[in-house]
C-alpha cells in the first residue's frame, strides 16, 4: 500500500502536466471485447458472407432497402436499429444489485443492433479525480452491468420472454455466429469504451456484426478547469460499420443557471467540435473522416446542462402545473438548435414530450425547490443548492440516414438526473460482394497491418 502511494506521488506531476498540456492518451487507448488486430484477422474480406443479403441471412433480410444509387451501383443499403442513451449518475457507484433492464429495454422496438451509452459523473468530480489518473474500477463495474443486462435480456427474448409488439418472431431474432474457437459468441460485444474523468462512453453491437466494425478510435477533449481539464468536455468514438462512418459524442458541458451561463455551454460545444480529431488516412484515394462533422452518421448526447430562460420561481410553478409547452418555448438548447447558427447549426432533436430530467432529490421523484419536495422527505434539508428543473440531458443527431423513432426518459432514482434515451433506424451502405477490391482496401487488414499492438483488449485500459 505504501509503495503504491509513493508511486502515485511520483506520477502525480506527470499526470497533471499531461492534462494541462492536453496530451492525449492515444486514439486507440480504449476498452473493447476484442482488439483491432483481432477484428482485422476476422474480417471475411474474400468470403461470400454478404452474397445472400447480409451478415446473417434471416437477421438482415428485412434490412435491405431498395433505393437507386447510380453512383454506388455495387453497394446496397441495410437498415439497423440503434439505441442511444445518456445518464448523469451523480458520482454514485452502481450497487451490485442495480437492475438496468428497465433502462436498456426498448420495449416493442427491441432488440437493437447497436447500443450507444453515455455517462457523466461516474466518479465524483473532486480535484483528485480530475487531476489524477482516471478511476477504472467504477467504469468497469458499469460495463459489466451493461454486459450482463444486454445478454440476459437477449436470452429472455430468444426463449420467448421478450416483447413481440412490432412484428414478432423472425424479424426480431438475432443469430449469433461462432467464433474461431468454436464457442458461441456473446450476443452483444463491446466495440469501444472510453473514460475521461467522469465521462464514460461505451458502444455495443450484436456479436455477428462486430467483424464489420472497422477503424475504431477515440478522442477526448477537456473543457473544464482552465479550459482543458476533464471535469467537463467530451469523449468521442468513431468507427466504420460496413461502408458507413459513425461518430458518437458524449458531452458534459458547463453548468450554471445564471443569465449568460448558456454562452459558456455554447463555447464548450464549439471547442469540442473544433478540437476533436481522429487519425488521418485514405482508402482508395478517399480521405477518412478527421473531424466529428466529417462522418456520415453523428449522434451527440450527454448532460448538456442547458436550462430554461425563466425566473426560477416561475419555472418551478410551471413544473408543478406540468406546463411543458411554455417551459420548452424558453428552453435554451431548443433556441440554439432552432436559430440555425453557432455550434448546433444543422443538428436535429426529437420532440420532447417528457418532464424535465434535472434536478431531483436523491431516491425521490421530487424536484429541488418545488413545494412537493416537502412531502417527499427532501424539503427539510438546509443549505441545498436551489436548482430550477430543466431538460439538461439530451440526444441530438445529424446526417442523412438517421430516423428517430422514440425519445423519452427513464425513471431510475439513482441520481439527481433521469436517464434519457432515443431510438433510431439507421441506414448503412454495404458492398454487395465482399470480394471487391474496395472492401479489401477499406478493411483493417490493409490499413492496420503494421499496427497490431493495441491496448483495446478488454480490461487493459479505460
Amino acid at each position: 500500500m505504501l509503495e503504491n502511494q509513493k508511486q502515485a506521488e511520483v506520477l502525480w506531476p506527470r499526470l497533471v502536466a499531461n492534462k494541462l498540456f492536453r496530451k492525449t492518451s492515444g486514439s486507440h487507448a480504449f476498452v473493447a471485447d476484442f482488439p483491432a488486430a483481432a477484428a482485422a484477422a476476422d474480417d471475411v474480406v474474400f468470403g461470400t458472407e454478404f452474397d445472400d443479403g447480409g451478415c446473417s441471412p434471416e437477421a438482415d433480410a428485412s434490412r435491405c432497402v431498395k433505393r437507386a444509387r447510380p453512383q454506388e451501383r455495387n453497394n446496397k443499403t441495410l437498415k439497423y436499429k440503434l439505441f442511444a442513451s445518456t445518464w448523469n449518475v451523480g458520482g454514485v457507484a452502481p450497487p451490485d444489485d442495480l437492475d438496468l433492464s428497465d433502462w436498456l429495454d426498448g420495449g416493442d422496438d427491441g432488440p437493437y443492433d447497436m447500443y450507444v451509452l453515455g455517462f457523466q459523473e461516474v466518479v465524483p468530480l473532486r480535484a483528485r479525480n480530475v487531476l489524477g489518473a482516471d478511476k477504472k474500477r467504477v467504469g468497469m463495474r458499469w460495463i459489466e452491468l451493461i454486459r450482463a443486462t444486454l445478454n440476459r435480456s437477449h436470452s429472455q427474448r430468444q426463449r420467448g420472454g421478450g416483447s413481440s409488439g412490432d412484428g414478432g418472431g423472425k424479424q426480431q431474432k438475432v443469430h449469433p455466429v461462432r467464433d474461431g474457437g468454436g464457442e458461441l459468441a456473446r450476443d452483444y460485444r463491446c466495440v469501444v469504451s472510453k473514460q475521461m474523468v467522469g465521462i464514460l462512453l461505451t458502444v455495443w453491437v450484436r456479436s455477428d456484426l462486430r467483424r464489420f466494425v472497422r477503424r475504431p478510435s477515440v478522442s477526448c477533449v477537456g473543457c473544464g478547469v482552465m479550459g482543458c481539464l476533464g471535469n467537463k468536455g467530451a469523449v468521442s468514438v468513431r468507427f466504420w460499420l460496413h461502408d458507413t462512418s459513425f461518430c458518437f459524442v458524449c458531452c458534459h458541458l458547463a453548468s450554471g443557471g445564471r443569465e449568460g451561463d448558456e454562452a459558456h455551454r455554447n463555447a464548450d460545444a464549439t471547442e469540442i467540435l473544433s478540437r476533436t480529431t481522429f487519425p488521418w488516412g485514405n482508402a482508395l484515394n478517399l480521405p477518412l473522416p478527421h473531424k466529428i462533422l466529417d462522418h456520415d452518421r453523428v449522434i451527440l448526447l450527454g448532460d448538456l446542462n442547458y436550462r430554461i430562460s425563466l425566473p426560477e420561481d416561475k419555472t418551478r410553478l410551471l413544473v408543478e402545473r406540468q406546463d411543458w409547452k411554455t417551459l420548452l418555448e424558453n428552453d435554451q438548447l431548443r433556441a440554439e438548435v432552432c436559430r440555425g447558427a453557432g455550434a448546433f447549426q444543422g443538428w436535429s432533436e426529437g420532440a420532447i414530450t417528457f418532464s424535465p430530467t434535472y434536478k431531483y432529490y436523491p431516491n425521490s421523484d421530487a424536484y429541488y425547490g418545488c413545494a412537493t419536495a416537502t412531502h417527499a422527505g427532501g424539503g427539510g434539508h438546509k443549505n441545498n443548492k436551489r436548482r430550477a428543473p430543466a431538460w439538461c440531458d439530451r440526444v441530438l443527431w445529424r446526417g442523412a440516414g438517421l430516423r428517430q423513432t422514440r425519445y423519452g426518459r427513464c425513471e431510475s432514482q439513482l441520481s439527481d438526473h433521469r436517464p434519457v434515451r432515443a431510438m433510431f433506424t439507421v441506414e448503412v451502405d454495404a458492398p454487395r460482394n465482399l470480394n471487391s477490391l474496395r472492401s479489401f482496401f477499406m478493411s483493417e487488414r490493409f490499413h492496420r497491418a503494421d499496427d497490431v499492438v493495441n491496448s483495446a483488449r478488454f480490461g487493459d485500459t479505460l
